[in-house]
């Protein structure tokens, strides 16, 4: 950083501007959401079918294993189970591999991701799924509150809003 810091001093006025704000530019990247190719190397939709698919079965133990908090996914899940019933919540959690239902964004900002799906059967609701990166390749459901799962959230939100960021 100090090498740079003295190239900017030296070259002064216009050009000077330009360097510092490509420079800017290349330090803030990745501090900015961005889209992902969904299925694509850096993808978190292999967990995502992987989690959906216990959670169609009705596996919760098996689903929460796929969590960064699992103590807490397990009771969450355990207690929606129990409030809607067994096939109640199978059909809520098969119902993401229904034809009109499908993935239609992926963001990742640092190692979290955002996945959305439309979920055409419910007159489109989009839903969001957050993971996390622990190792290259490998996610799990983000069930631990952080700055970055909060701009997510707040990209999730303006894709709803038909504002999708770039």
């Amino acid at each position: 950083m100090h090498r740079l810091t003295e190239l900017l001093r030296k070259a002064g006025g216009k050009w000077g501007l330009s360097l510092f704000l490509a420079a800017a530019a290349a330090l803030a990247q990745g501090n900015e959401p961005a889209a992902v190719d969904p299925g694509a190397a850096g993808s978190a939709y292999g967990t995502a079918k992987l989690l959906l698919n216990h959670l169609a079965a009705g596996d919760i133990e098996a689903a929460a294993r796929l969590s960064n908090a699992p103590q807490q996914r397990y009771e969450l899940l355990r207690d929606y189970r129990a409030q809607v019933g067994e096939e109640e919540f199978k059909r809520v959690f098969g119902r993401y591999f229904h034809p009109q239902n499908r993935l239609v964004a992926e963001y990742r900002l640092g190692v979290h991701r955002l996945l959305i799906w439309d979920l055409g059967e419910e007159a489109h609701h989009l839903a969001g799924q957050f993971y996390v990166e622990i190792e290259e390749g490998k996610f799990l459901m983000d069930d631990a509150p952080s700055e970055e799962r909060s701009r997510l959230r707040r990209v999730l939100q303006d894709y709803r809003r038909g504002k999708a960021p770039g």
